[in-house]
């Protein structure tokens, strides 16, 4: 009887965590990024209602939380679209602190990088880094896409990206500051192109990143990868004489091509796929 009642008692606990947890989903899926006050605590701004998320989802048989993870792992791969049984949990970990925690784990190992070199390079040093969910974070436009769910299309996506409205990645922004405390330049690479030079370039800089070396962006008629396209860049920066002591990204194809720089850092994102 004593074991019955102690089994009643845990299923109207769980019961009543369940429900606090469900209604916080509602009201507290925000985005990192510019904040506001409430009730003298700083919180994001609500971008995005989600449904409450019970356990991860599946996917063809696999969980998306595994799924996910060999998104990142890069064993994933050419994948055009986010499973549409995972949108929920893609949307979940992107605009809850997971992703930001993530990211912040990814940042502190780039600075705590940067404070073992030893610079000898006489200025000459840079570090590239990446737009798209790097310096800058699109999740105004994937949360009214699916979270990567739609297809993507490039059309909607450069528009919005000429309005120059995305928030800055607050933990990439943190590196970037660190690296003109020790004199390391920062290059920025994206595969946008060309004609997006302007609402880029000003969109970087309301959010907060100034001074780089060089934006660099995809010219017109390019029709090689995205690992062609920035390796290439890359390799233009050495032969000018620079030395590329960092580089990062969102996806693999920011990082992998020679040269690739003396270290690589991948941020999350399981939204979409550039190969």
């Amino acid at each position: 009887m004593a074991m019955a009642r102690t089994a009643t008692l845990l299923l109207i606990v769980a019961a009543a965590l369940l429900a606090a947890s469900c209604g916080a989903w509602e009201v507290n899926i925000r985005m990192p990024g510019t904040v506001a006050a409430v009730d003298d605590a700083v919180v994001a701004p609500l971008i995005h209602a989600l449904r409450p998320l019970l356990g991860s989802g599946r996917h063809a048989g696999v969980a998306c939380d595994s799924w996910r993870l060999g998104v990142e792992a890069y064993n994933v791969r050419d994948w055009k679209a986010v499973p549409a049984s995972c949108e929920d949990y893609v949307g979940h970990y992107m605009v809850g602190d997971h992703y930001r925690r993530d990211s912040k784990v990814v940042v502190d190992q780039a600075i705590a990088y940067v404070d073992s070199l030893k610079l000898a390079g006489k200025g000459k040093e840079v570090w590239v880094f990446d737009v798209d969910e790097t310096t800058l974070s699109n999740l105004p436009y994937y949360a009214k896409h699916g979270f990567g769910a739609t297809p993507f299309n490039v059309t909607s996506f450069n528009a919005y990206a000429h309005e120059g409205s995305a928030p800055a990645l607050p933990e990439t922004k943190r590196l970037y500051n660190k690296l003109f405390s020790v004199g390391i330049k920062p290059v920025i690479l994206t595969g946008r192109a060309e004609y997006l030079r302007a609402s880029t370039a000003t969109n970087l800089r309301r959010q907060g990143y100034s001074r780089w070396m060089n934006l660099l962006l995809k010219a017109p008629g390019f029709k090689g990868s995205s690992v062609a396209f920035k390796s290439g860049e890359r390799q233009k920066l050495q032969d000018a004489g620079y030395i590329i002591v960092g580089n990062i990204g969102d996806q693999w194809s920011d990082i992998l091509g020679a040269p690739e720089g003396a270290r690589t850092f991948k941020l999350p994102d399981p939204m979409y796929y550039i190969g």
